[in-house]
């Protein structure tokens, strides 16, 4: 299911405040209750939301949305996110960028930069760099996922093991209060794991939606990351976690002081 521009937001809405009712919604985007049944009923469908009498609630947290739809959301926050991202990787770097639309955005944003080595498990960082005669690129090989073009496995893992990154990019499906950073596929975590232990360095890119939403796998903690990119700043207590643990951030678009320096 591709998502309209108010599907996308009353979904947004559902992650921040937990449920939505129709005639507040109806009133919000200035459309008829039947138009807003409409939307609800077929973000139900698509396992978005669960109906409830007057309106709807999140659904579980243990299943992530459709690559495309995750792709459509928040598309102007993962490109300036992106910018700020690409902005701290120097020309030269050995590089590895996971699976996720953000570290896809990232990707795009590295037109620009000159003798990049990019290691990536993700067909579509892949594919956006393969244009690009100034960055050599290497595929990780493993299992595909032919829903959003990840590699994951054995294969991948090994792969991975062969290499000292300079700079690893991740992403994340959910970011919780205590600073974990959270997936579905526990294949994926293992990768995103794996990564981590082989990068002299890492940035996570996660835009404000994360913040609210809940995955049921532990890839890391906040703690074990070096800069992270965001396009709001995070809730309490994140900011206060990040500077002891020394994890900076930055928001894009923001001139404000990071919330702690980079290790």
């Amino acid at each position: 299911m591709s998502l309209g521009f108010r599907q996308s937001d009353i979904l947004e809405i559902a992650r921040r405040e937990g449920k939505v009712t129709v005639d507040g919604l109806a009133e919000q985007f200035g459309v008829t209750v039947q138009t807003i049944r409409r939307d609800l009923s077929e973000l139900a469908d698509a396992g978005h939301i669960s109906r409830v009498h007057g309106g709807a609630i999140l659904s579980s947290g243990t299943t992530n949305l459709g690559y495309e739809d995750r792709r459509a959301l928040h598309e102007a926050a993962k490109e300036a996110i992106a910018a700020r991202c690409a902005e701290q990787i120097p020309d030269g770097a050995a590089l590895f960028l996971s699976i996720g639309t953000s570290t896809e955005a990232v990707a795009r944003a590295l037109s620009g930069h000159r003798g990049l080595l990019v290691v990536t498990n993700n067909m579509n960082v892949a594919h956006i760099l393969a244009g690009h005669a100034r960055a050599e690129v290497i595929v990780t090989g493993g299992t595909l996922r032919p829903h959003d073009g990840g590699l994951t496995g054995g294969l991948t893992n090994a792969a991975i093991r062969q290499f000292r990154f300079d700079i690893a990019v991740i992403g994340c499906s959910a970011l919780d209060p205590g600073g974990d950073l959270l997936d579905f596929d526990h294949q994926e975590v293992e990768a995103g794991q794996t990564i981590l232990a082989h990068a002299r360095r890492s940035f996570l890119v996660a835009d404000h939606s994360k913040f609210s939403r809940a995955a049921p796998v532990r890839i890391a903690s906040l703690r074990d990351i070096d800069r992270f990119f965001t396009d709001l700043p995070p809730p309490a207590p994140l900011p206060r976690l990040c500077a002891q643990w020394r994890t900076e951030i930055v928001t894009a678009g923001s001139e404000e002081a990071p919330a702690g320096p980079a290790s």
